[in-house]
C-alpha cells in the first residue's frame, strides 16, 4: 500500500521561481536580489508602473537591464547593478540602478561616479536600492555634491517600500493576469525570506543602550551625538511602521510629517524633545481613520504610549458626548486612558476605562458640569521593549506590536461625529377631499357593486313583529 501524497509532500520544500538556496557571499546576493526585482518589474507591468511611477516614469513599457557596462570620466569600466528604461510615445525615463542587501551601506564615492556616467549618457537619474529607510524617494542616505544633482536626479528606494508595493500590488490592487500574479507572488516570497538580503527596519543601533540608559536617567544632551543616531533610526523606524501597516491594510499609510520641513529639520527637532523631555514621538495617519495614531516612547518612565486624540461631538448634552465615545470602544479595553479636553478652559477629567463605564458623570467638568467636551484622547500604556535588535522583547518588535494592536483594537473601531443633516418642519396632514353625494346609487357596473343576491337580510325584531298591527288607510274601504 503506497503512502498518501499529502503525506509524503508535508515536509517538502516547494520549488520556487527565485530560490533563497545557493547564495554565497554579499555579492551574490545583491546580484540575485537586483535581478529578480528587475525582471519582475519587466513582466508585470503593474507591479512596475506602481514602483517606477513614483520616481517620474510614465506609463508605458517597461525594460530591465543587469550588470550594465559604462566607461567613466577616467576610461575606467564601471558596472552599475542595472538599468530601468521606461517608454512611452516620444517619452523616455532612464535611470541607473545600484543596489545593497543586508547590512551593507551605499558608498558616496561610487554614488557620485554613477551620478556622472549617468549625466555623460543622458539618463534621468541614479537610483539607489538599500535597506536604509527614508520618507520620500528624494530623500537620499548618501551625501554626494549638490552640483552633481543639477541636471540629474537621485533617488533611493528601501528595499521595505518594494516590499509594500509588491505585496499592495498582490493582494489589494490586483494583477490582471494570473500568471503575472503567480510570479510577483514568488518575488514577495523570495524578498521576504532572510536570505535575501532585502529586509524592513532591523536595529536600533550600537547607540540605543547608552541613550535608553541616559533617557532614563535623565543625563540626555542634545550636543552628544548619540541622541542624534538614535533620533535618525526613529525617524526610519516610523517610516517602517507606516509601511508595515500599509501591507496590511492595503491603504497608503503615511507619517504626520510638517509639509516644508526637511529630514534635516526633523531630526533636530526629534533630538530636542529626546533631550529635553526623554522622549521619542511620532504619529502615522491611516487614510479614513479617525485621527492620526501618535506614539510616544518615554525613556523616563520606560513604556511606550499609543494614543488617539479624538473630536467630541458638536451638539447634544456633554454627558451625551462622553456616551458616544464610550459605546464605540470595545469592552475588552478596561485599561484604557481616557482624557477629556473642554471647551475654554485648561481643565481635564481623566480616568480609566473600566471606572468610566461605571460612572460616565465622573468625565464631566468639575467646574460646571454643563461645559461641552472639546476632545476625548485615548491611551495606552505598555512595557518599552529594552534590547536594540528585532527579536522578541526588543524596542523594534515591542514597539511595532503595540501600535498595530492599538490600531486594531482602539483606532479602527471609531467613527467620527457626524451632525444630522437639516431637517425641514413636518407638514399638517391635509384632511382628504370629500367625495359630494350623488342623488343617484352607484351602478351595478361598479367595482364594489353586489351581484343581485348577495345582500343579507336586515334584522328582526321579534317583540316588535309580535303587537305589529297592520292599518289601512284606503279611500275604497267599505264597512
Amino acid at each position: 500500500m503506497g503512502i498518501a501524497t499529502d503525506d509524503l509532500t508535508a515536509n517538502w520544500h516547494p520549488a520556487r521561481l527565485i530560490p533563497t538556496v545557493g547564495i554565497r557571499g554579499q555579492e551574490e546576493q545583491e546580484r540575485r536580489a537586483t535581478s529578480s526585482l528587475l525582471a519582475v518589474a519587466q513582466a508585470v507591468p503593474e507591479f512596475g508602473h506602481a514602483l517606477f511611477g513614483p520616481l517620474g516614469a510614465p506609463k508605458g513599457r517597461i525594460r530591465t537591464f543587469a550588470e550594465v557596462q559604462f566607461k567613466d570620466l577616467e576610461g575606467k569600466t564601471c558596472i552599475p547593478d542595472g538599468a530601468v528604461v521606461v517608454e512611452r510615445g516620444s517619452k523616455r525615463f532612464t535611470l541607473l540602478v545600484e543596489v545593497k542587501t543586508g547590512d551593507a551601506e551605499l558608498q558616496p564615492d561610487q554614488v557620485s561616479r554613477y551620478l556622472d556616467i549617468a549625466r555623460a549618457n543622458g539618463f534621468d537619474g541614479v537610483l539607489t536600492i538599500s535597506n536604509a529607510i527614508t520618507a520620500q524617494p528624494t530623500d537620499s542616505p548618501v551625501r554626494v555634491d549638490g552640483r552633481k544633482l543639477r541636471t540629474t536626479r537621485l533617488l533611493h528606494l528601501p528595499w521595505w517600500r518594494v516590499i509594500t508595493e509588491a505585496v499592495v500590488q498582490h493582494r489589494f490592487r490586483g494583477i490582471s493576469d494570473p500568471d503575472q500574479a503567480w510570479i510577483l507572488g514568488e518575488l514577495i516570497a523570495y524578498l521576504d525570506h532572510e536570505a535575501s538580503g532585502a529586509s524592513g527596519f532591523t536595529d536600533m543601533g550600537p547607540s540605543w543602550v547608552a541613550v535608553r540608559d541616559a533617557g532614563h536617567d535623565g543625563t540626555l544632551r542634545a550636543a552628544d551625538p548619540e541622541p542624534r543616531d538614535i533620533c535618525e533610526r526613529w525617524d526610519q523606524f516610523m517610516e517602517y511602521l507606516a509601511l508595515g501597516l500599509a501591507q496590511d491594510l492595503g491603504a497608503n499609510v503615511s507619517v504626520v510629517r510638517p509639509r516644508r520641513q526637511s529630514a534635516e529639520q526633523r531630526v533636530q527637532t526629534l533630538v530636542r524633545v529626546l533631550a529635553d523631555e526623554g522622549a521619542l514621538v511620532g504619529s502615522v495617519r491611516v487614510p479614513d481613520a479617525v485621527a492620526p495614531l501618535d506614539l510616544r516612547v518615554d525613556l523616563r518612565a520606560r513604556r511606550t504610549i499609543s494614543s488617539v486624540t479624538v473630536d467630541a461631538p458638536g451638539d447634544g448634552r456633554p454627558l451625551s458626548r462622553i456616551n458616544w465615545l464610550l459605546r464605540q470602544i470595545p469592552e475588552a479595553s478596561r485599561d484604557l486612558r481616557i482624557d477629556v479636553a473642554f471647551q475654554g478652559v485648561r481643565e481635564t477629567t481623566s480616568m480609566l476605562l473600566a471606572n468610566a463605564r461605571d460612572d460616565p458623570r465622573a468625565l464631566l467638568s468639575p467646574s460646571d458640569a454643563r461645559r461641552a467636551p472639546r476632545s476625548f484622547t485615548l491611551a495606552a500604556a505598555a512595557p518599552m521593549g529594552s534590547k536594540r535588535g528585532k527579536g522578541r522583547g526588543s524596542f523594534v518588535s515591542e514597539t511595532r506590536s503595540q501600535a498595530i494592536a492599538f490600531y486594531g483594537e482602539i483606532v479602527q473601531s471609531i467613527s467620527p461625529w457626524r451632525a444630522q443633516a437639516p431637517r425641514l418642519p413636518e407638514r399638517p396632514e391635509e384632511p382628504p377631499a370629500r367625495v359630494p353625494a350623488s342623488p343617484d346609487p352607484p351602478p351595478f357596473t361598479a367595482p364594489d357593486a353586489r351581484d343581485i343576491g348577495e345582500a343579507e337580510e336586515p334584522p328582526v325584531d321579534l317583540a316588535r313583529a309580535a303587537t305589529f298591527q297592520p292599518t289601512f288607510e284606503s279611500s275604497d274601504r267599505t264597512d
